[in-house]
């Protein structure tokens, strides 16, 4: 199989990168790093809550990684990321912040699943960890604009909490922490109790936290849409693990390598899916479980907590198999008159 290039990759996936350089690099918290990225073209206005597709290369090969934008806005035209230093990660989180000021990187134009809606009551904005990363932004629009609102930003420790300076003295008391490794926890419950009835939380954190905001939310019957959250891709309840996916639809199989997806794995041996955010948000890579040896690690938050139960399906750009090999059906399905004009067309060889 020949190895194409990142920006012929991203052409095959119908995406349009442009060219920029990395202008500066700068450690925001003990495990974080913050990138300044100029692009070629100037960096454009982005609503709040936007992230930015990043050409990267992993294992040898050329992928692309997602990233919250920091801020409301570029910076003298650059868009700034902030980075984790992520044990498991699958690749990408050290190919970026190993990125010095100079080189160059292919990028996307900015994108937003996860805009403030403007006109609420009240605004309860809640971020874990590198989870503050579009919380920053979404925090100086609201500031700037008068509305109501707090923050709540939790983290193990309080080095790891990134920006902190810069929200504090913009925010004051609207802004509330949580170090765990204090005893200071976050109580989701209580803190959605004192948020106004038709006020809206946005969250970005981990699988636990999100999955903690929704059932408390549930239960208190308030409106979902009023819930908006953005999670980590790479978020898990299991440490990622190489696994085998078997192709029922196609009788074969694909080595998943630990630091690659299940959906990297199927194209890199060519079978077609179809698929759009790369994030586990829009469903649109699912296939089929016909058989699990082991356990399902579902990390997309798109499929129902009652569909992850069946363990009927899987997101393939994201989700995981741990403990055995799973076997799958893609939905490929040869069409049987394309074969038949096929037929037809082949011409006669004379003898």
């Amino acid at each position: 199989m020949a190895i194409v290039s990142a920006p012929e990759l991203l052409a095959e996936r119908g995406r349009h990168f442009g060219e920029a350089r990395i202008r500066a690099v700068h450690e925001v918290a003990s495990d974080v790093r913050m990138i300044e990225i100029e692009p070629a073209a100037g960096g454009h206005p982005y609503p709040s809550g936007s992230h930015l597709d990043i050409a990267v290369e992993v294992g040898g090969l050329p992928d692309v990684r997602s990233y919250s934008l920091v801020g409301d806005g570029p910076v003298d035209g650059a868009y700034r990321i902030a980075v984790k230093e992520i044990p498991d990660s699958r690749g990408g989180s050290v190919y970026v912040r190993a990125l010095e000021p100079g080189t160059e990187v292919h990028v996307s134009e900015p994108k937003s699943h996860f805009e403030l809606q403007w006109g609420r009551s009240e605004y309860l904005l809640v971020a874990g960890g590198i989870g503050i990363t579009p919380i920053v932004g979404m925090a100086r629009a609201l500031a700037r604009h008068g509305r109501p609102f707090r923050l709540l930003y939790a983290a193990r420790t309080r080095e790891q909490m990134a920006f902190l300076d810069e929200l504090s003295q913009l925010l004051g008391d609207r802004l509330e922490l949580f170090v765990s490794a204090d005893g200071n926890r976050l109580d989701l419950g209580r803190e959605i109790d004192r948020l106004d009835p038709e006020g809206e939380l946005y969250l970005c954190g981990p699988q636990r936290l999100r999955d903690a905001a929704i059932r408390e939310w549930r239960a208190r019957e308030r409106r979902p849409d009023r819930l908006q959250f953005e999670t980590f891709a790479s978020g898990g309840q299991f440490a990622p693990e190489e696994f085998v996916a078997r192709l029922r639809d196609q009788d074969r199989e694909v080595t998943v390598r630990a630091n690659r997806t299940l959906l990297d794995a199927l194209q890199d041996d060519g079978v077609d899916v179809m698929w759009d955010c790369l994030r586990g948000e829009c469903g649109l890579c699912a296939a089929t479980v016909v058989d699990c040896e082991g356990e399902l690690d579902h990390r997309d938050v798109f499929l129902s907590d009652e569909e992850k139960a069946e363990g009927k399906a899987i997101i393939t750009c994201v989700s995981r198999a741990v403990g055995g090999a799973i076997t799958i059906d893609t939905g490929f399905r040869p069409d049987p008159d394309l074969d038949d004009a096929a037929a037809v067309a082949e011409p006669a060889i004379d003898q």
